[in-house]
């Protein structure tokens, strides 16, 4: 097993994102993927111009496909801002991430999980056009599949899935010497841990943030972390700086004895943590002792532009699947060039809004401009 280090930022260690690689082999993370159009919600760009996805649904929640750009109204800032790129989108290259809950509290359905994701994306990945990684999160973060177009190696990840195993006699070692020995793990040596931050912010910033194109994370969880050294916003900043949209699916297990305010939850991450922590006196930050996975998941989605779902014996996983292929495929681009007082770098709001009566515009809140 390979750690690949993320680059301090402002003085902290990132925590690494683990992998299964030949032992011989140094794999690169990034790989480009040919597309002109920038993606997904708002986008990190130059000051010439700024590209975002937009999902439009009526009232009874169908898509809308018939608009064009006259219909649209955008502002930057509370500025309003002229359209100048607009386009029905439903066959550009996406970049596909999923991201698997393996924690002890989803012990019971990963089974479910296992069978519709593979249907997914034997069903939405065109391997002429895209690509997609898999990566699975508990206790650690360990990415059994980097971005490849292979039908055949996505699906042979993701009969990786599996719960981690325990050594009867490890108590909170550090470095793999204890836990999940079978996958070389790097974790922080605790029976519990649910590292849904750090998963996201590893994904965004070590594999998204270097594609083009149309990119998603989907996300397979009660919402609940345990021990993350990220924080809720760093990992939603991350996305939104990789310019991912998130689709976040709540699936708790109901006879696990919590509801998507408890999740299973171990002991808090030791000092050490994963890659060795980010070295003495580093404040931990504080989280409620039993937050709300529905509420941090709709956050989630909501902010980078995305949808939420919720798994119920009405909406199956696999119908989830197949309103997530749909809504893929079916998305407006518009672009527009801010007048230079307005290109600052730093974050700006954005607001979308079309003029059809009780239609809802689904895209992200705001955007990171960085200028070179």
């Amino acid at each position: 097993m390979l750690l690949g280090i993320i680059p301090t930022i402002s003085g902290k260690a990132r925590p690494p994102i683990l992998r299964k690689l030949p032992s011989t082999t140094l794999l690169l993370l990034f790989s480009a993927l040919p597309v002109l159009t920038q993606q997904s919600p708002p986008i990190t760009l130059n000051v010439a111009a700024v590209n975002l996805l937009a999902t439009v649904r009526d009232k009874h929640g169908n898509l809308v496909r018939n608009l064009s750009k006259d219909d649209f109204t955008l502002e930057q800032d509370a500025k309003p801002q002229t359209i100048t790129y607009f386009a029905k989108e439903s066959d550009l290259p996406l970049t596909l991430g999923l991201l698997v809950d393996t924690s002890l509290s989803q012990r019971r359905v990963l089974d479910q999980e296992r069978t519709a994701s593979r249907s997914f994306l034997d069903r939405v990945l065109r391997e002429d056009k895209d690509k997609a990684f898999l990566i699975h999160f508990d206790h650690e973060v360990e990415l059994l599949q980097d971005l490849t177009s292979s039908r055949q190696k996505l699906l042979a990840a993701i009969d990786q899935i599996h719960s981690p195993q325990f050594s009867q006699s490890g108590s909170g070692g550090s470095g793999g010497s204890g836990g999940d020995s079978e996958r070389g793990s790097h974790g922080h040596g605790h029976r519990g841990g649910t590292l849904l931050y750090d998963s996201i912010y590893l994904a965004s910033n070590e594999l998204m943030k270097k594609q083009q194109g149309r990119k998603a994370l989907i996300i397979l969880t009660d919402g609940v972390d345990r021990g993350s050294k990220e924080s809720l916003a760093e990992s939603l900043e991350s996305a939104q700086r990789a310019d991912t949209l998130i689709y976040c699916i709540l699936f708790a297990d109901k006879e696990e004895g919590h509801d998507n305010r408890g999740g299973f939850g171990g002991p808090r991450m030791g000092g050490g943590g994963m890659g060795g922590g980010r070295g003495g006196g580093y404040p931990r930050r504080t989280e409620e002792s039993r937050p709300d996975g529905k509420k941090i998941l709709e956050q989630i989605a909501k902010t980078s532009g995305g949808r939420f779902f919720e798994v119920s014996k009405k909406e199956t996983l696999d119908k989830i699947y197949a309103d997530l292929d749909e809504e893929l495929r079916n998305q407006y681009v518009l672009g527009y060039s801010p007048d230079k007082p307005d290109a600052t770098a730093g974050y700006h709001k954005l607001r979308l809004t079309v003029k059809q009566k009780d239609a809802q515009v689904q895209t992200r809140d705001g955007f990171y401009l960085e200028t070179k």
